[in-house]
């Protein structure tokens, strides 16, 4: 899915965020808020931080100064202007809950196109369905899979792509692999270079992602197959595809899915997101995160690839000097072009190319 196909951008949305604003849970509207290059946040719905300001519930100086409010009543007079609204929580059990409806009605009303990370698709219950209809707007359910006949088992036909690939991976759940991927996809368009970006998941799908899918409601067969497609549709168009991973090699409910991106993407480069101080898996209290080396060692052993450095949450110049790896830190200023100019010495060095742009 590319929702810069469907929208004029930037859109200007309304973000329900409701009960998780500034939270895990609510990561997609976090993600939605700082960075989409698709919907122009205007105002935020949550009733947990209404009255207080993004900067503030996301501890971010550069958050966009709007309006957080208790309903999409009081969003829509905040900004009249919107034209989507943006479900940015998936609760769970994956059910719409019951509080919701009347929101999301207000906004259908009010002519926004409704963009749903919900399990649930809005597309096929005839409710939503005929309320869309009768006021002339579009849900988009962007967890809905490929359609049957669009599925297909890899096949390497990703390898005639002239594209350059970098896959960010990681340690671990939650570690900030879309983040990376989107900084370096970020920092690549600022050096001049012909970049664009494939999402896995479906915060990145509603920041901008030139192509996407959420890698979880495909079949298990089928992922590496998905995945080769939505990076030869970027890499005909672009020089260099970024593409976001997920959970990890080592990471024993999740690893399934990590391969098949890594066989599907069959990137020419790896960068490794870690936070340093992670013990346990996120919510797998008898899992234990496994480290660094040994993700490095399976990522390079089941692939080509080459892991070229570390995103890391903690202060790279330790975990360089701890791993042996370039590490940078996308949090920090400069951190994103740092970890680029790595990615592209390591890109020259195996392939013997060295990508046009601007260096930083």
């Amino acid at each position: 899915m590319n929702l810069r196909d469907v929208f004029d951008v930037p859109v200007p949305a309304i973000v329900l965020a409701e009960g998780e604003f500034g939270e895990t849970g609510g990561k997609t509207a976090n993600g939605v808020v700082m960075h989409s290059e698709v919907f122009d946040t205007r105002a935020i719905v949550d009733t947990d931080t209404a009255g207080r300001t993004p900067a503030d519930v996301l501890g971010k100086p550069d958050a966009p100064e709007v309006p957080i409010v208790e309903s999409v009543e009081a969003a829509l007079d905040e900004a009249p202007e919107a034209a989507a609204l943006v479900i940015g929580v998936a609760p769970a059990g994956g059910e719409l809950p019951e509080a919701w409806i009347t929101d999301m009605e207000d906004a259908i009303r009010a002519g926004c196109d409704i963009v749903s990370g919900l399990h649930v698709f809005l597309g096929e219950e005839d409710r939503w369905k005929n309320l869309a209809d009768q006021h002339g707007v579009r849900l988009f359910d962007v967890r809905k899979p490929p359609a049957d006949d669009d599925l297909r088992v890899g096949d390497g036909s990703v390898d005639d792509v002239n594209a350059d690939v970098v896959l960010t991976l990681g340690t671990d759940c939650a570690v900030g692999k879309r983040t990376t991927t989107f900084e370096l996809y970020q920092a690549a368009r600022a050096a001049g270079l012909d970049a664009g970006w494939v999402a896995t998941g479906q915060t990145g799908i509603m920041v901008g992602a030139h192509e996407g899918v959420v890698v979880d409601r495909v079949p298990a067969d089928f992922t590496a197959g998905v995945v080769e497609d939505l990076v030869t549709a970027v890499g005909t168009d672009h020089d260099l595809v970024f593409v976001e991973g997920q959970a990890s090699l080592t990471h024993r409910a999740y690893s399934g899915v990590t391969l098949s991106i890594l066989h599907g993407a069959w990137p020419d480069a790896v960068v490794l997101a870690d936070e340093p101080v992670r013990e346990g898996r996120t919510h797998f209290e008898r899992f234990q995160v496994e480290g660094v080396e040994k993700e490095v060692r399976l990522i390079e052993d089941l692939s080509d690839a080459r892991v070229a450095a570390l995103s890391t949450w903690g202060d790279p110049d330790e975990q360089a000097e701890r791993y042996g790896l370039p590490a940078s830190n996308v949090y920090h200023e400069g951190g994103a072009s740092e970890l680029l100019s790595v990615v592209r010495e390591t890109l020259r060095d195996e392939k013997g190319v060295h990508l046009e742009g601007t260096d930083q």
